[in-house]
């Protein structure tokens, strides 16, 4: 007889007794989750922490004595894969701290339920945004600490000899993405070749600060995308938060257009959107990553850039925070290629390198295929 699924042990902490209470209510509400202990600033969720043995743990960011992100930086030296969610506010301070939460380790955020206002909405958009993301961190580290093998999963397949030049790299994820962005564009040369465009699931104003971050860290050009934006080559351009990336032919090559369509995925911008609007300009030119992630957002976008010719590459399961996203393409066999996060710049650097001075004929590296079909692999 199977036994029933362990619950998911949490430790709530934050400063304020009223979102104490809330948390817990709303998670104890869960089959699936049990609420072990709250505490009420950094130092004394490091000594819960050490006393419960907690699965998870929710963390306030502004707290006295030691903060969240004080708090993250101490827990990973002890803790490296705990999962903790913060809580962070939809404001320029808001993002800018929970950007240094991800920074110093956090798994992933969520939007603090307000002091004021509906308590039920409250309460309902942490079963929304919480719990999900609970359930899934902690399914994630339980399958990277089992001691049996993932069963095998069927390849992708084999695709003929590249005779044309990749002319773009498309990158999509979500949760631990700005950590994994900050790796793979960290490890890609300013002399790249070509255009980066990605899709990382975050609100209005996240976007921007983190391209204003990676920015910094990268030897390419980061920045929010904006509205005829043209795609070079040496510019990653990030999708801006509630809003579809997509892209246009025009006489200079290719420019972003930003649209409000419904979301995919519960999700907008759309890795989905992404790869279908690069796949329909670029052709078999394009080169697309998944990143760690929930979800399935990017798993039907990466067939249909297999299905133009291009090629996917997909985070492995033991570096991804969520397998999820990257484990969908794997699982529908559009995977190209897994790797873990540390060998994803190093190999897109050498894979655009070989297609360019291995390509055979197919038009300048910089541009998008012309005509439906695009030229031949």
């Amino acid at each position: 007889m199977t036994p029933p699924p362990q619950r998911i042990r949490v430790l709530v902490v934050d400063d304020s007794v009223v979102i104490r209470r809330l948390v817990k209510d709303v998670l104890d509400e869960d089959p699936n989750i049990d609420v072990v202990g709250t505490a009420e600033n950094g130092e004394v969720a490091l000594t819960k922490i050490a006393e419960l043995n907690p699965d998870a743990v929710t963390m306030d960011i502004e707290m006295p004595r030691m903060n969240g992100i004080d708090c993250v930086r101490a827990l990973r030296k002890t803790h490296p894969r705990l999962p903790v969610v913060m809580f962070s506010t939809l404001t320029e301070r808001g993002a800018s701290a929970t950007l240094d939460a991800l920074a110093a380790g956090a798994s992933d955020y969520v939007t603090k339920p307000a002091n004021v206002g509906s308590v039920a909405e409250s309460r309902q958009a942490l079963r929304d945004q919480l719990i999900p993301k609970l359930l899934a961190l902690t399914a994630a580290r339980r399958l990277v600490v089992r001691s049996a093998p993932p069963p095998p999963r069927a390849p992708a397949a084999p695709r003929p000899a590249r005779t044309t030049p990749f002319a773009v790299l498309a990158i999509g994820c979500s949760t631990g993405g700005p950590d994994a962005l900050a790796t793979v564009l960290g490890g890609l040369p300013r002399d790249l070749g070509v255009p980066v465009v990605i899709v990382q699931h975050m609100p209005p104003l996240f976007t921007r600060m983190l391209a204003q971050r990676l920015d910094t860290t990268s030897q390419l050009t980061v920045r929010e995308a904006a509205e005829g934006d043209p795609l070079v080559p040496g510019t990653a351009l990030i999708a801006p938060g509630g809003r579809h990336l997509a892209l246009k032919r025009v006489a200079a090559g290719a420019v972003v257009t930003l649209n409000d369509d419904p979301p995919e995925n519960f999700c907008r911008p759309a890795v989905d959107v992404m790869f279908r609007a690069v796949a329909a300009l670029y052709k078999e030119k394009t080169l697309a990553v998944v990143l760690t992630g929930m979800g399935r957002d990017g798993a039907l976008g990466a067939k249909v850039v297999r299905d133009a010719g291009g090629e996917v590459f997909a985070q492995d399961e033991q570096s991804s925070v969520v397998w999820g996203m990257p484990g969908a393409v794997v699982a529908a066999s559009q995977a190209d290629r897994v790797l873990p996060l540390s060998d994803i710049a190093r190999e897109l650097t050498t894979t655009l390198q070989r297609s360019a001075s291995g390509a055979l004929s197919g038009g300048s590296v910089g541009g998008p295929s012309r005509g439906l079909a695009g030229g031949r692999r």
